[in-house]
């Protein structure tokens, strides 16, 4: 084990030390950790060329009833975070390099697949194998970063925390670019979008075949058994698995509840692309500032429940407004203010729960560990996807879904384990 994140100013970068540019940190990097930092680039640039417009794909283009909209879009989180289990246990008995390699062959059949589908069937098929893809290669990246990141912090180069907030940079430009280069290929249809998607997971096979090495020094292979167990067993590390999935349900909410409330606004999801770009652009732009600052001034506890307040005030915000009724520029306000509070709030929350991973898992199983933070969280997502979506079909009064969802991350806070050792060395 490592010890916890919260002591690593104190072991050679205090808040007096000169601060590290983005580009230092990124000419300091191993070219292994710049490989796998590209990678998630170019997943998300694929990954966000598609997915913003699902959900309008398949209300208008299949037909389908809110709730079931809803139900496919957590069946697909679910077949992706759910299954980051298997996909971190594969990886931690056979390594990085071939799990991507198989993810992406998934992904790119699965696009092409969802490109052309048309019968309900069809549809849910190509979701699941789209989740299952990522299921794969996602652990192996994800749990091979924070592997290094925590070799880079016991170096003595800096706090492990600044490495993760440079690879959720680069996934977020990656979603920047996205759903700006989806919104241009839906000007010819949907099945272009997808076609283009699956272009991208070419491209990252090709790299991953030259670049990515056999074998990963340092990397070693768990045993078979024994894993699960302990995992089981470990509270402190389920309560965080537990408060990190009630994030990612208000995350998906971007992808359920944002383009209902842009489309009664605007009259059109056309300002949904801008919305999205402009939560990237925010991450790009300040998750580095507001990394540095939360770890010299908070611990990773406070950092997660700062975040999990704000996403809460996010939904309240669009609550509040409801009742008026807004329509045109103002009736986008409070969506893009939901979309600010979601973005600072997720900032505060995802690189602090990667960095406190690797001081909850057992020893050589940080794939299991990273990959069951995930699949916990797929699980509050498929159980609170298909209810979420019900509250948005129309009939209930227009605050009340909002008021609900700002209702989850705040009750969350409560599930956060009590950091050992934190609350003493947190500043």
């Amino acid at each position: 084990m490592t010890e916890p994140i919260s002591r690593a100013p104190a072991r050679g970068r205090s808040a007096r030390a000169p601060r590290e540019s983005a580009r230092r940190l990124w000419s300091a990097l191993s070219p292994l950790l710049r490989l796998l930092i590209l990678t998630q680039l170019a997943f998300n640039i694929g990954f966000y060329a598609v997915l913003p417009f699902l959900a309008g794909h398949l209300g208008t283009a299949i037909g389908m009833a809110g709730w079931l909209v809803g139900f496919v879009l957590g069946l697909r989180t679910f077949s992706q975070q759910g299954l980051f289990v298997v996909g971190g246990w594969l990886v931690d008995r056979w390594g990085v390099r071939p799990v991507v390699l198989a993810g992406c062959a998934l992904r790119i059949a699965g696009f092409v697949w969802l490109g052309y589908a048309r019968a309900g069937w069809a549809v849910i098929g190509a979701v699941l194998l789209i989740g299952f893809a990522a299921a794969l290669f996602s652990p192996a990246v994800e749990s091979e970063v924070a592997r290094q990141a925590v070799a880079w912090e016991e170096a003595g180069h800096g706090s492990r925390t600044g490495v993760l907030a440079l690879f959720s940079v680069a996934g977020q430009a990656g979603a920047f670019a996205g759903p700006l280069l989806g919104a241009l290929l839906l000007a010819v249809d949907f099945r272009t979008a997808c076609l283009a998607g699956a272009a991208v997971f070419v491209l990252v096979l090709a790299g991953h075949l030259r670049l990515m090495p056999q074998h990963i020094p340092g990397r070693v292979r768990a045993g078979r058994r024994g894993g699960a167990r302990a995992l089981l067993r470990n509270r402190r590390f389920l309560a965080l698995c537990c408060a990190y999935g009630t994030y990612l349900l208000a995350y998906n909410q971007l992808y359920l509840a944002l383009p209902g409330e842009v489309q009664r606004a605007a009259g059109s999801q056309a300002p949904l692309s801008w919305l999205f770009a402009l939560s990237s652009a925010l991450v790009v732009c300040a998750q580095l500032p507001v990394t540095r600052w939360a770890g010299e001034r908070l611990g990773l506890r406070r950092s997660m429940t700062a975040g999990l307040l704000l996403i809460a005030a996010g939904f309240a915000v669009v609550a509040a407004a409801r009742p008026a009724g807004w329509t045109g520029t103002a009736g986008l306000l409070p969506a893009a203010g939901f979309v600010v509070l979601l973005t600072v709030g997720q900032m505060l929350v995802v690189p602090a729960a990667r960095a406190w991973v690797p001081d909850l898992a057992e020893e050589g199983r940080i794939g299991l560990y990273t990959g069951a933070l995930s699949s916990v969280s797929g699980l509050i997502v498929l159980a609170g996807s298909a209810a979420t979506g019900s509250l948005l079909d129309p009939g209930l009064p227009a605050a009340v879904p909002w008021l609900v969802l700002a209702a989850v991350p705040a009750l969350a806070v409560a599930l956060l384990p009590r950091a050992q050792k934190e609350t003493a060395t947190a500043a």
